[in-house]
């Protein structure tokens, strides 16, 4: 797992769209990777859409927001749709979970990403890193926290 201070692991994931994201494309702006198990699941739609309402949060901060989860980028476009997302949902879906792995946040016996987040600074610097135990959500309280980390 990339530590904090240290850089984070670049890739190139599609979104919802077909759209090629490179996390090294972005640099020059604070980045929110947001790992989460699975699109359509009551918990992970409960905090993303938490994240959908608290927007402002991201931009105000000039952050940009990205989730992986291991479904399909098909998958991830209804999803986006039907919960009216904002923010770009990727699809770690081939190399099944690649992206998660290399970010430690894997887990090989349930082939699902573990509910962890890592915020980057316009680097591509970790300067946090945050997630819940299974079955529980992530508060706002510590996106905020953390985001508040990029201003000092």
């Amino acid at each position: 797992m990339p530590q904090i201070g240290a850089p984070a692991p670049d890739f190139t994931l599609e979104n919802q769209f077909g759209e090629p994201i490179t996390l090294s494309e972005l640099r020059g702006r604070p980045v929110t990777v947001v790992f989460y198990p699975f699109a359509f699941s009551a918990l992970c739609t409960g905090e993303l859409c938490r994240l959908q309402d608290n927007l402002s949060v991201f931009e105000d901060a000039g952050v940009r927001l990205l989730a992986i989860s291991v479904d399909s980028k098909y998958t991830l476009r209804a999803f986006a749709r039907e919960e009216s997302f904002e923010f770009d949902l990727l699809a770690d879906f081939w190399p099944h979970g690649a992206v998660a792995d290399s970010y430690g946040v894997f887990d090989p016996v349930t082939g699902l990403a573990e509910r962890t987040t890592f915020v980057l600074d316009e680097n591509g610097v970790v300067v946090d890193v945050f997630g819940s135990e299974p079955g529980t959500p992530r508060e706002l309280e510590d996106y905020r926290a953390a985001l508040a980390k990029l201003a000092s």
